[in-house]
């Protein structure tokens, strides 16, 4: 079972998954602009872009966990925004 990271700090939340499992998923281009990336990591926001991809991998059949990690300010929001 695949574990994701869902990175918080005290204003919002992010949920890191690979831009190629995006692409396999066939979401990449559902994407919004209020995600981030960095290197092949698509930082997912939490209430837009995440749910997208918990949908896609429950219609896919393939169960995932996430554990989480908080910083009271995070560095994600430093990267760059997503772009498809």
């Amino acid at each position: 079972m695949k574990i994701y990271v869902f990175h918080s700090d005290a204003q919002h939340g992010w949920l890191a998954v690979k831009r190629a499992e995006l692409v396999r998923l066939g979401i990449l281009d559902q994407i919004s602009r209020c995600s981030y990336e960095r290197g092949k990591t698509v930082y997912l926001e939490e209430d837009c872009d995440a749910p997208i991809f918990i949908k896609a991998k429950e219609a896919a059949g393939e169960p995932f966990e996430y554990r989480e990690s908080f910083q009271e300010y995070s560095p994600i929001r430093s990267y760059y925004g997503f772009t498809a």
